[in-house]
């Protein structure tokens, strides 16, 4: 089914046309990134709008709307309110997750019909990835893996962070990315209990753990995965709660199979580390959705009641961090189907010790 064909399932009576402002969405409908520009989907027909520096490759690429530039004397919403006269367009849904108080604003008091939120609905299908999106996924998620065996081989003790970093980045682009999926995370020694912590001047130390938290963008579509691996050697408490966070991301594993609500993924990862007597430095959830963003929905939270629908695909990245001392981290990315998950991450997940 043609992603255009899932909005225009949308469209009643209370909502005539949708409203795509997101890169995102765009994407999605279009099948194809375009960074800027705005559209409108309408039973009667679909337009794409952007500016003079996209709209050679979006007249070549953008099959399922009529493309339209955008200039100083006709913007957005010249061109938006045409379209909602042709159309006959009387109520549009818009992303309201993704405008600023002052872009609703604008389209409110510029655009000749009612603007209703409908954020859910137009973002909605992201979740159940059709078959060309997840080989576009697994590509980004090969690229991934073979960076991370790369990048682990220049890993040592005297180089800072931001250096390996950088060592990561080129490595990714060198086999295949179109972009980066986020800014790579990399942190080393007492840095590493920071989960997001950004990568500075720390000079790596030998006994240190390293984790690298990164991802390949391929063709707009995100990957997403975590080690954590020690410089020079390993003391007992180290390998003690690595090998309780793969313990614990094994058992979550297995639990996770399409149809399961989010919580009871976390929970069964979660119990693992809590019997090991580390629950209180495990603050955030098994693991996220990812797709053209690395955050989607839905997601194997705590607390989360969303059903993992399938080929949804989601990371599975319990970690533990100690405060002042270090942290450990181990994520893949899965394909939910019934009965189980594919692991996309072929990466070694054993303690590497370089």
């Amino acid at each position: 089914m043609r992603n255009i064909d899932k909005y225009l399932s949308l469209l009643n009576d209370e909502v005539d046309a949708l409203l795509l402002t997101s890169r995102y969405s765009r994407h999605y409908g279009a099948e194809f990134d375009i960074s800027e520009g705005v559209a409108i989907v309408t039973k009667k027909g679909c337009r794409y709008f952007t500016d003079s520096r996209y709209i050679e490759s979006a007249e070549a690429n953008l099959k399922y709307f009529e493309v339209l530039p955008i200039n100083q004397f006709t913007g957005f919403y010249k061109r938006l309110n045409d379209a909602i006269e042709d159309f006959g367009v009387t109520t549009l849904g818009y992303e309201e997750n993704y405008l600023t108080v002052g872009e609703l604003m604008g389209y409110e008091k510029n655009l000749n019909a009612k603007l209703v939120p409908f954020n859910k609905e137009i973002n909605g299908f992201r979740g159940t990835k059709e078959e060309w999106e997840l080989d576009l996924m697994k590509k980004a998620q090969a690229i991934t893996d073979k960076a991370f065996s790369e990048v682990v081989t220049r890993v040592k003790a005297g180089m800072t962070e931001l250096e390996l970093q950088a060592e990561l980045i080129y490595c990714l682009y060198k086999n295949g990315a179109t972009g980066l999926a986020f800014d790579p995370i990399v942190v080393s020694g007492p840095n590493t209990s920071l989960p997001h912590g950004v990568a500075g001047e720390r000079v790596i130390r030998e006994g240190d753990f390293v984790t690298m938290d990164f991802g390949a963008s391929y063709m707009g579509y995100c990957s997403d995965m975590t080690r954590t691996v020690a410089v020079g050697y390993a003391t007992e408490e180290m390998k003690k709660i690595y090998n309780t966070v793969l313990e614990a991301q094994l058992a979550g594993i297995a639990a996770a199979k399409a149809g399961v609500l989010g919580k009871t993924v976390d929970n069964t990862a979660r119990k693992v580390i809590e019997d090991a007597g580390y629950g209180q430095y495990f603050g955030h959830g098994f693991g996220h959705s990812v797709g053209l963003e690395i955050h989607e929905r839905p997601n194997c939270g705590r607390f989360s009641e969303e059903i993992m629908v399938e080929n949804a695909v989601a990371s599975a990245e319990p970690g533990i961090y100690i405060p002042g001392k270090f942290g450990v981290r181990i994520e893949d990315v899965l394909i939910y189907k019934q009965g189980g998950t594919e692991n996309i991450t072929h990466s070694p997940k054993k303690l590497i010790i370089v």
